[in-house]
Order: C-alpha cells, then sequence, then structure tokens
C-alpha cells in the first residue's frame, strides 16, 4: 500500500517536470527499497530461529553455540535464583514468540515451566539438563533428582551436545557453525575439567569438605572428590531452616574442623553467616556461584568463569 501510493505521488507530481530516463531511476530505486529485508531478516527475508533459555547457564551455553545464527533471549538475570523466580508478563510473551525453549528440567526453575506449558505457548521444550543421569536426593521427606547438574564440567559437555542437537533440528543449514562452535566449547570444557581436579587436590585431604547455603554442590563435589558433610538448606532455596537445623549444622562443622564454609551469591548470606560465627570457623571473603553466572564483568560471567572462579574461591579457603 505504500509503495503504491509513493509511486503515485511520483507520477502525479514529477511526469511532467523531470526527463523519462531519470523518472525511471526514481520508480526503480524506490521499488528496490521498499524490497529491502526488515530489520533481524536474512536478505532472502526468512527471520532467525528464536529460542529462549530459562536460567543463565543455559543461556550462556545456548550463545555460545547458536553464535550469530540464531535469535536468542534469556529469561533470567545473571544473579537471579531460579528456584524462586516469579515470571512476568514479558517471560510470556518470549515463549510465546519461540520457535525453541531450553531449559535446566528437574524442577530447577518451577515458576517457568508452569508457563511454559500453559496454552499458547507451541515451541519445542527441551529440558537440557535432564541429558544427565541425576543425582538422587532427600527433600522435605523425598526423593528427588538433583538439578545442579551444571556443577561437573563432563555433564556441562553432555548439556552442549544436547543444545547443539536441538539447534541443528531448528536450523539444519548452519549444523556446520553449531558443530563448529560447541567443539571449540568442548574443548574448552575438557581442559577445565582437569584443571579443576588437578586444584581439589592441593587441598589437604582432610579438608576436602564443602558446606555451603544449600545442596547445589553434589554433582561438583562427587565429580572433583570433595565431601559435603551437610548444608543450611536443601536443593531448593524456598526451603526456610529452623533454628534447630542451623544448630545441627553448626556442630557438624566443629566436629569435622573443616577451616573455611561458604555463602553464595544467589542467597542472603545471612544465615550462612551465623552457621560460621556458632561454628567458629571462617566464613569464606567471596562467596560461590551456584544457580546463576555473575553479573557482567565480574568472575563468573559465564559458564566456564563461574567453575573457574568458585574452583578458586574453594581451594584458597580450604587449604
Amino acid at each position: 500500500m505504500i509503495v503504491t501510493t509513493s509511486l503515485t505521488l511520483l507520477r502525479v507530481q514529477m511526469r511532467n517536470q523531470i526527463s523519462p530516463i531519470i523518472y525511471f531511476g526514481l520508480l526503480l530505486g524506490l521499488l528496490m527499497s521498499s524490497c529491502q529485508p526488515q530489520r533481524g531478516e536474512t536478505p532472502e527475508g526468512e527471520t532467525k530461529p528464536r529460542v529462549v533459555s530459562t536460567s543463565t547457564i543455559i543461556a550462556d551455553l545456548t550463545e555460545r553455540v547458536g553464535g550469530d545464527e540464531i535469535d536468542h533471549q534469556g529469561i533470567l538475570e545473571p544473579g537471579a535464583d531460579p528456584h524462586i523466580y516469579e515470571p512476568v508478563p514479558a517471560d510470556s510473551v518470549a515463549l510465546e514468540k519461540a520457535d525453541l525453549i531450553l531449559y535446566n528440567g528437574y524442577n530447577l526453575e518451577p515458576g517457568l515451566i508452569k508457563i511454559m506449558n500453559a496454552a499458547g505457548v507451541n515451541a519445542k521444550k527441551v529440558a537440557v539438563g535432564e541429558v544427565v543421569k541425576p543425582l538422587d536426593l532427600d527433600y522435605q521427606g523425598k526423593t528427588v533428582p538433583d538439578p545442579h547438574v551444571w556443577g561437573d564440567a563432563e555433564n556441562g559437555i553432555k548439556m552442549v551436545n544436547a543444545i547443539r542437537d536441538q539447534l541443528i533440528e531448528l536450523s539444519p543449514e548452519d549444523r556446520q557453525e553449531f558443530t563448529e562452535n560447541a567443539e571449540k566449547l568442548t574443548q574448552e570444557l575438557k581442559s577445565l575439567d582437569s584443571w579443576i581436579t588437578e586444584q581439589i587436590q592441593s587441598i589437604p585431604e582432610n579438608n576436602r569438605q564443602l558446606v555451603t547455603t544449600h545442596d547445589a554442590f553434589q554433582y561438583y563435589a562427587q565429580a572433583y572428590g570433595l565431601e559435603i558433610p551437610g548444608t543450611l538448606i536443601g536443593i531448593s532455596t524456598e526451603e526456610q531452616p529452623s533454628a534447630q537445623t542451623v544448630k545441627n549444622l553448626s556442630e557438624a562443622i566443629a566436629k569435622t574442623q573443616v577451616p573455611a564454609i561458604f555463602a553464595e551469591t544467589t542467597i542472603n548470606p545471612a544465615l550462612i553467616k551465623a552457621v560460621a560465627e556458632e561454628a567458629g570457623v571462617k566464613l569464606a571473603p567471596t562467596e560461590l556461584y551456584s544457580d546463576s553466572i555473575g553479573a557482567s564483568g565480574s568472575e563468573g560471567d559465564s559458564y566456564i568463569k563461574m567453575l573457574k572462579s568458585n574452583t578458586n574461591v574453594i581451594v584458597e579457603a580450604l587449604k
């Protein structure tokens, strides 16, 4: 309609004022400009596949694998706690427009999972974390799968492969780019896995004990040779510890004589600080990244960097 109107105006205003050659050139230029792809489109007029991811960890891996071949949006901001995140209307809009939704699964992000399964969200939904066989933990009297699978870098590789496969299925013409990006990231994670093992082995054996605010480091501990004598709360930060829980953990820490315990970036450190004071142990000065990567520019602003940062903090505090 816009092109037709413009052409009409040109005919009326210019037909008798300029030469036929110039007139034809103006018409041709207008037609060509009207056919230019809109923002976000390829020159052929095709939009990039829209991919939405939930947790910041899944988002970081997806961006590394997808690169410039996808239109990606992560829902959670760095530092946000997926266990207790309350979706906003914009999240529903993003999910409804998506071609593919990548989420962690094992009920890490219950609020988002609920709206993902609501009417109007027709995208394919893939629980990337569920490619990993879970550790089973007791939570409020029930046996549930531990969702914090990314603590083991080898599990990170499995997640990368799952993301790669889903992106190839979504956009087969970009197979080479997705495959190359995933391979590069996999090599980085293999090197990281070996490095973490070496670093943890430098901690005196009796000190290889990890006490944190919530039970988010079982995969990390199992993969790299640490014990977890206790945590303040279970696998979900929704849990509220009782005074008895604080007392019991303090007593357990005192018996193990572990040199330090750790707070986490996504959880208020007040209670774990109280535990440290009551147990008479040091609270590590730097918090661990548990359920989210850090803000841009921080020591943990990517999946790889968060594992590196955590390892450095743990080794320094427990040596």
